[in-house]
């Protein structure tokens, strides 16, 4: 991603975190009427100690110097979480992770992780990586979701599949939640891997296919590791109950396990153990 490109992704964020805040959340009164939901770009000034002329440029995405003080006061202003700073600071401060390059090939996982997802016989595991591409899953995250063996890897995006899938589309009962839950995670992995220029690359092409994208894109939050309750509507099944758990692996591939853990005051795991024939 160029400086460009960066300073733009930032206009975007600050602006949809802007429009987030209520002005009495922040100690500032409702007062007229509003053209646009949030804060005003003044506003935003005054609780950061900046003036509103140099807040503008910024969410205008104009180059201009920024000190990691005063993205902080900003920070502090829009009441940003400890990931959406980090992913602010990584688009004004051109701070990425600076880590080895994607290994397009990288698709094998060790045993000891297989061996760790076929013990989690009953709770629905997949493993991603930076890039969201599914790496390996188990027998229950097949039944549950889809046989991703019968997908080709190339097409194995979990953020594409999310958008093209019917399947996955009707099996939450609030797509548009679930979908931004794995685009935080996405967002997190953008504002980390901005030297990769393949983000770009997919993200306009999501926008482009799918007309819905680029709203939820925009309106979606920056999370590293969310942890949910999410029901599912699943066609044999019926109502199952998940707990989503989100978990980085240790090593050089960087990649992330999501475990679906039965809600322990529900009926998910029989009926799990069901669909799989265990009963």
């Amino acid at each position: 991603m160029d400086r460009a490109a960066r300073l733009q992704e930032l206009s975007a964020f600050l602006k949809s975190k802007r429009a987030k805040i209520l002005p009495e959340s922040v100690g500032l009164a409702p007062g007229g009427r509003r053209r646009t939901p949030g804060l005003r770009r003044e506003e935003v000034a005054q609780l950061a100690g900046v003036s509103t002329t140099w807040y503008t440029w910024l969410e205008q995405g104009r180059d201009i110097r920024m000190s990691a003080s005063v993205l902080d006061c900003i920070a502090n202003a829009l009441q940003l979480t400890a990931d959406e700073r980090k992913y602010v600071f990584a688009l004004a401060m051109e701070s990425g992770s600076g880590a080895v390059p994607f290994q397009e090939d990288r698709t094998e996982i060790s045993q000891p992780l297989k061996k760790i997802m076929d013990e989690l016989r009953f709770c629905p595991t997949i493993i991603t990586d930076r890039r969201y591409f599914i790496v390996g899953w188990n027998e229950a995250a097949a039944h549950v979701f889809l046989d991703f063996e019968q997908i080709p890897f190339e097409q194995r995006n979990l953020i594409s599949l999310l958008f093209t899938r019917k399947e996955l589309q009707r099996l939450a009962v609030n797509w548009e939640h679930f979908v931004r839950g794995f685009l935080a995670i996405f967002r997190a992995y953008y504002g980390q891997y901005m030297e990769d220029d393949w983000y770009d690359r997919f993200l306009e092409e999501m926008k482009q296919v799918h007309p819905g994208f680029e709203q939820l894109w925009q309106e979606s939050e920056v999370k590293s590791a969310p942890e949910v309750l999410i029901e599912f509507r699943h066609a044999k099944a019926g109502k199952m109950l998940f707990h989503l758990t989100s978990l980085q692996v240790q090593g050089s591939s960087d990649l992330r396990c999501s475990i679906y853990t039965p809600a322990p005051d529900s009926l998910t795991e029989n009926k799990l153990q069901k669909l799989m024939g265990q009963k």
